[in-house]
């Protein structure tokens, strides 16, 4: 049959489009793919971080609870456990590896969930801590601390890029032939297996998070301050000249705030009574030559020289050769735990990198602290009788709501060696708060 040149390039041209366009339809389908499978790496990545935060939470919960020294610190101990359980059964179920039989680690976090309940019930009609408890937590704490190092083995492993989800989800389908485990579970594996001298348990059944959540003491009678003015003080609190300004920048809300920058420095100075609100400065610290008691003094001068006294250091954390030093206000002898500062000082040359007054200028008053209702030895006698007091001091911390509690802050170690700070409050007895420290080479941190 004869094909006219003209036609032959029509269908030439017909087959080259159809080409072309199954070409970009696959492209599309391809990239359309890509985008699914790292949405559904990045939600199973959350999941495991949401789960081993609970699974820490409950570790860190389980151990307080063998030191509650009053029924309502226990009950409070118990509704908490009872909610991370919860929460962390609820990501268990989200992740590929619920279909490869972890009947046990789901065991485990309805076990915690309903001691916890049976515990709450029992200390609201005023029982107290029994020496079955005690080991029933002591039990439950060593299992959650095993699955807490596994599940954050786990997750450092997605974060190297060593484990995939996507090929995990794959290996469940064909785990269900076969006795090899997917390998992304194998640090669940591992728990699941230490399973088999498990007990039977009986039964019937750092303050800093919300200080920014009211109107700023210091701000409440301040005086405005102009651009110019506060200009002054951003150039002293960073040492140099050439800030820029921008009213777009500017922040709103109960802190209302000059905003200055320069290449990676910011600073925010309240627009009522000029104080630092806070200073980031962006550059890396490669080495350290700086010691970390060397690192709180240039803190304490940097605060000095902003003209902030009646305050003391409590903790200090190193990350990223940058030491980040925690202080807290002080009326006398009274350590107020409300009033917060934060200094971050790079750890290569001693210069100060970070300053956060926000919890400072929201809560730092003149308190009316009267002698307490109860002596510091009334308030001892409320303590766990495992503890060692090791100190015994006063403070003023934040309560569950935007309060305050004034209370004895005791120093203790437990049998183990593990150290914790425990709250009696100073006039009504009451166990207010235990809070773990976490001790190591690079500083404290409260949990």
């Amino acid at each position: 049959m004869y094909i006219s040149k003209r036609c032959f390039v029509r269908i030439i041209s017909f087959f080259t489009a159809v080409s072309v366009a199954a070409g970009i339809s696959a492209t599309l389908n391809m990239n359309s793919s890509v985008r699914y499978k790292r949405s559904f790496e990045q939600s199973m990545t959350r999941n495991v971080e949401d789960l081993s935060a609970e699974i820490d939470n409950i570790k860190n919960t389980l151990y307080k609870g063998m030191y509650a020294g009053t029924p309502e610190m226990m009950t409070q101990l118990s509704s908490k456990l009872w909610s991370d359980a919860s929460t962390a059964k609820a990501s268990l179920a989200e992740l590929p590896v619920s279909e490869l039989h972890l009947e046990n680690t789901y065991k485990f976090l309805s076990q915690v969930g309903n001691f916890s309940k049976s515990l709450a019930k029992r200390y609201s009609n005023g029982e107290t801590l029994t020496e079955d408890d005690r080991k029933s937590l002591k039990t439950l704490g060593e299992y959650a601390d095993r699955l807490a190092d596994n599940m954050w083995k786990v997750e450092q492993r997605i974060t190297n890029g060593e484990l995939s989800f996507e090929k995990a989800a794959t290996e469940v389908q064909e785990a269900k032939n076969s006795d090899e485990p997917s390998y992304i579970t194998e640090g669940f594996t591992d728990f699941e297996e230490g399973y088999d001298n498990y007990p039977t348990l009986i039964y019937d059944g750092p303050f800093s998070d919300h200080i920014l959540e009211k109107n700023p003491e210091m701000l409440k009678s301040a005086s405005a301050v102009t651009l110019s003015d506060a200009l002054k003080k951003a150039e002293k609190a960073c040492g140099t000249v050439g800030l820029s300004h921008d009213d777009k920048n500017d922040e709103q809300g109960k802190m209302p705030s000059y905003v200055f920058t320069k290449d990676s420095t910011t600073i925010a100075v309240t627009k009522n009574g000029g104080y630092l609100s806070y200073m980031l400065c962006g550059r890396s610290v490669p080495t350290r030559s700086v010691t970390a008691l060397e690192a709180v003094a240039k803190a304490e001068e940097y605060l000095s020289m902003l003209g902030i006294n009646h305050i003391t250091d409590t903790y200090y954390e190193i990350n990223g050769n940058v030491c980040l030093v925690n202080f807290a206000g002080t009326q006398g002898d009274i350590t107020m735990y409300t009033d917060l500062i934060k200094v971050g000082v790079a750890m290569d040359n001693g210069d100060i990198l970070s300053f956060d007054g926000r919890g400072y200028i929201t809560n730092h008053k003149k308190r009316n602290l009267p002698e307490p209702k109860i002596t510091a030895e009334q308030a001892r006698k409320q303590l766990s009788s495992e503890l060692t007091v090791t100190d015994t001091s006063l403070a003023v911390v934040p309560s569950a709501g935007t309060n305050e509690l004034y209370c004895y802050e005791f120093h203790c170690t437990s049998p183990d060696g593990r150290q914790m700070l425990v709250y009696i409050n100073a006039d009504t007895g009451k166990e207010e708060q235990i809070l773990l420290l976490e001790i190591s080479e690079n500083g404290t941190l409260t949990v």
